[in-house]
């Protein structure tokens, strides 16, 4: 007994450095050091080094790269701050900087700069004069200063720190207060951004901007890793509160009450998606024919993997703005064909193309039309300056999706390079793109390709060797394509599908409104596909009458024993 309370402790001990080390550095060790000049001066050395390459000398969110990110950097001028502890259109205080600065935001740019995180981050003390430099370049924190110390009480309750919003502990989550947030939702109309189901797809959705004029999407609020504020129901609760400064998500302090905004903040957790962590797509029998619609229930009778995506940065154009971050995928097979059917989440349904028919268009060869690059974002143009970018036309792309397998299939574990193969070993890809889809007259919704390497151009099949059928539709922000093919062929440039076998398969994908074609997509890594081989009738039968055997001899031993 003795051994096993000293094993609770030993583990409670480690438990709790774990937690130490997983917070250190985000809530303060020792007092913030004095706000003086010699600070300012040192975090405006820091800043010039570390910050101003995406937030600009002045502090405009006009750094070198701020026209590559997505969200752009802060914009440290306005004084406005997404993320505060403060009321809405408040400065947070200088606590809610020191988190941010050391814990990063996740999904942006914006890293952690905790010394105890990484080696090149700065210490508490240089975080802190940073902090104290970004608040001498916006008069905001001027006038909050005269705030402080100012003798009217109506100025006092504006200065930031009296600003501070304190909630409670939300109520237990409920059926019921679930079912209320949803009403909550809908009176609110949070839907008209959000999307009815809370994908952003809202019918405000395309006409977003943030207070710099910038496009801004939504929050697809069923992802809660992409939530940058924490996604528990406090930290929900607290973004409703607060709103988001800067952007158009207001706060609802003074329209919602405290009991509404806490329902809402429980609906809103409902609708959290949990993936799976499975890498392995199990294909299941089906008797009869592979169903066509997307939309058929029997495609929920089969179990699915949830692959993760990012974004392509191993050759120019690296895109790391990448909207499609989850495919769903599910199969069925029959005696003849093998039927994929894959789900992803998109707000906008793009089936306009007007750039280049072209999979593999780079930095260096992408085709261009009366001199424009007309294949992707023309910021990536060989003669693009990020001055320039604001001229770029925008072009109207495609959404578009491919599986991607190895040409042939080989025992062990070596590989193609995931990204769409490598020298010698070359990838066969079935390539849907939604204006085929929704213009069948213009040719097959999927065509069949070839890639050799990620360097390499990729090569279209011949027109009798395009053997897979697809059909999409799209429906509340989310796609749903079904792809289907004969389990073996007779070109050596196709994947053959044989019963028992692990066999890779990976994703890329596109969403035309992001501006995403060619090389600048969402990747996968590997993952498989098997082909469930039914288990004979006789292992049923075998098991059972051994299950007899056992039951018989069992028996007679306790007779015997008896005796």
């Amino acid at each position: 007994m003795k051994r096993i309370f000293l094993s609770c402790v030993l583990l409670l001990t480690v438990y709790c450095l774990l937690l130490t080390v997983a917070y250190a550095g985000e809530i303060p060790a020792k007092p913030k050091i004095p706000n003086t000049p010699e600070a300012i001066e040192a975090g405006k050395k820091i800043y010039f080094k570390r910050c101003s390459f995406c937030h600009g000398l002045t502090g405009g969110g006009d750094g070198p790269v701020a026209e590559l990110l997505s969200p752009r950097p802060r914009n440290f001028q306005t004084g406005l701050f997404k993320f505060r502890s403060t009321e809405s259109g408040a400065l947070p205080i200088d606590e809610d900087m020191f988190f941010i600065v050391s814990h990063g935001i996740k999904g942006t740019a914006m890293e952690s700069f905790d010394i105890d995180k990484k080696k090149s981050g700065l210490t508490e003390d240089e975080r802190w004069q940073v902090i104290y430099f970004i608040q001498t370049l916006s008069d905001m924190w001027k006038d909050d200063e005269e705030f402080k110390n100012s003798k009217d009480p109506d100025d006092q309750n504006d200065y930031r720190y009296n600003k501070i919003i304190k909630i409670g502990e939300p109520p237990p989550f409920s059926k019921e207060i679930v079912e209320k947030g949803k009403e909550v939702y809908k009176n609110s109309k949070c839907w008209e951004c959000h999307g009815m189901d809370g994908r952003g797809d809202g019918k405000s959705a395309p006409t977003l901007k943030d207070d710099w004029k910038f496009s801004i999407r939504p929050r697809n609020l069923t992802k809660p890793w992409t939530y940058k504020g924490g996604n528990d129901v406090k930290d929900i609760f607290f973004k409703f509160t607060t709103g988001l400064n800067g952007t158009p998500m207001p706060s609802f302090k003074l329209t919602v009450p405290d009991e509404d905004r806490w329902a809402l903040s429980n609906y809103v957790k409902s609708l959290h998606y949990q993936p799976k962590d499975n890498i392995i797509l199990k294909s299941k029998l089906i008797e009869g024919d592979i169903p066509t619609d997307p939309n058929d229930k029997r495609w929920n009778e089969t179990d699915n993997i949830d692959v993760r995506l990012t974004g392509q940065v191993l050759v120019k154009p690296r895109w790391q703005n990448f909207s499609i971050d989850m495919v769903t995928v599910r199969s069925f097979y029959n005696d003849k064909e093998i039927g994929f059917q894959l789900t992803w989440d998109d707000p906008f349904k793009d089936i306009v193309h007007e750039g280049s028919e072209n999979m593999h268009q780079t930095y260096t060869d992408a085709p261009t039309q009366n001199g424009i690059i007309k294949t992707y974002v023309e910021i990536y143009s060989p003669d693009y300056k990020p001055n320039n970018f604001k001229d770029a036309t925008a072009l109207k792309l495609r959404d578009a999706i491919a599986l991607q397998f190895p040409t042939k299939f080989e025992e062990g574990t070596e590989k193609p390079h995931f990204l769409n193969g490598s020298s010698g070993k070359p990838v066969n890809l079935w390539y849907w793109r939604a204006d085929y889809n929704e213009d069948t007259s213009k040719g097959k919704p999927v065509i069949e390709l070839t890639s050799t390497d990620f360097k390499n151009s990729f090569s279209t099949h011949p027109d009798n060797s395009q053997m897979v059928d697809g059909k999409a539709v799209f429906k509340d922000g989310q796609w749903k394509l079904v792809m289907k093919r004969s389990l073996n062929t007779d070109d050596k440039g196709d994947i053959q599908f044989i019963k028992g076998k692990f066999i890779p398969m990976a994703i890329n994908a596109w969403d035309g409104s992001n501006g995403e074609s060619g090389m600048s997509k969402s990747v996968s890594s590997w993952h498989y596909v098997i082909l469930e081989t039914p288990v004979p009738s006789k292992v049923y039968l075998y098991t059972l009458l051994s299950i007899i055997a056992v039951g018989v001899v069992e028996i007679v031993l306790v007779k015997k024993t008896k005796t």
